[in-house]
């Protein structure tokens, strides 16, 4: 577990969760409690009592319950006294997590087919609990995000050099929560490269002449991994909207500070709904690739299909007349034109040679036996 207090132009990182004071709270500062999902299990207790000391509101029950859920989906909830929102994240882990690889039973080895890439995005959810003056996260074990920007925060101390006037110090809960659900949206769009890569590969085996593709359950298991994976982007930009639908019903401003304020944070929510557009719209992008590549790879079996039932009709079309006289010369009568004939067998061979070699050209003509630039 890791606690800030954070004050303009100073970030200080306190050990215990007893030693900030709830009388630093009542100016401008505010509190960050960021602890895995694990650890606010075991100790929420102690959470909901410092909340209780913080805020003089606790966490309702049911909210605890959506914090300490694995499976839970992105959504938006609130109290008169604070704002709840569940964002599953967008990153690569070591190992693929629900809900892009289902619950397997105990003792069946994981299934090692499919984009590797598909198999790394970790979809674990994070909750944010805002209150007016208390930031309460709970994050996944190993979730880089929170170290990451908590590091950052840090750079926010004097002894630090300037930072970029856009990376400036959130101004309440609210602004920080949005920057961390920004950094995690921005960690999926990092992926698109390399994803967008290896479903590149699948589709230039899917179309190429010279290899037959074969892997068809992986390629379904990454079809529907998308397809879950464009649910939880839908999850993300509907939690966010709510969000954005709630600060509207917020009690004025009373000063012009306040009011620069919540129109910064409505910027900065619309800023997250956009990259979550994105990545929504990425996301579909390759799904119609590769439905796309599917339906070109049948295409283009059905086109070689038909390459080779033209050829063996134009040869069997052919070799028929080249039939037809050998079976004609074939009967059993005694009086047959040519038959008893010295050269006969040399004339009806060169017939059967000039009928060919016409039919040929023919076909040839007609472009029946062209050859398919591929």
């Amino acid at each position: 577990m890791r606690i800030f207090h954070i004050e303009p132009g100073h970030v200080r990182e306190s050990a215990d969760l007893e030693q900030l004071p709830a009388a630093d709270l009542k100016g401008s500062g505010y509190v960050w409690i960021a602890c895995s999902r694990p650890e606010f299990e075991v100790e929420q207790a102690r959470v909901q009592a410092a909340l209780q000391h913080l805020c003089g509101e606790q966490l309702v029950d049911l909210h605890i319950s959506d914090l300490i859920n694995k499976q839970l989906p992105s959504h938006y909830d609130y109290t008169s006294q604070y704002d709840l929102l569940v964002f599953r994240r967008l990153v690569a882990g070591s190992t693929g997590t629900l809900p892009l690889n289902a619950p397997k039973a105990e003792g069946t080895p994981p299934r090692l087919s499919g984009p590797p890439i598909l198999r790394r995005i970790d979809t674990s959810p994070v909750g944010f609990a805002v209150f007016d003056n208390v930031l309460l996260s709970v994050h996944p074990d190993d979730c880089t995000v929170r170290d990451a920007y908590a590091d950052k925060l840090l750079q926010t101390t004097p002894a630090a050099e300037p930072r970029a006037a856009g990376a400036r110090q959130p101004t309440s809960p609210a602004d920080l929560m949005l920057r961390i659900v920004n950094s995690m949206v921005d960690g999926y769009l990092a992926l698109r490269r390399e994803l967008t890569q290896q479903l590149d590969h699948w589709q230039n085996e899917l179309l190429s002449p010279r290899t037959r593709f074969t892997n068809w359950t992986s390629l379904l298991e990454a079809r529907m991994a998308l397809h879950q994976l464009d649910d939880v982007c839908e999850e993300q930009r509907s939690s966010i909207q709510d969000w954005i639908e709630a600060i509207k019903t917020w009690p004025e401003t009373t000063g012009p500070a306040d009011a620069r304020e919540r129109e910064l944070l409505e910027v900065r929510s619309r800023d997250v709904l956009e990259h979550i557009e994105r990545v929504v719209h990425h996301v579909r992008r390759l799904e119609q690739s590769v439905e796309t590549a599917v339906q070109m790879h049948f295409s283009v079996q059905g086109s070689r299909t038909n390459d080779i039932m033209r050829t063996l009709t134009v040869l069997t079309a052919i070799f028929l007349p080249l039939n037809l006289m050998a079976g004609i010369f074939g009967m059993n009568f005694d009086f047959i034109p040519l038959l008893h004939q010295q050269g006969g067998f040399w004339w009806i061979l060169g017939a059967m040679g000039l009928t060919a070699a016409a039919l040929a050209l023919v076909f040839w003509r007609k472009r029946y036996l062209a050859r398919t630039n591929r």
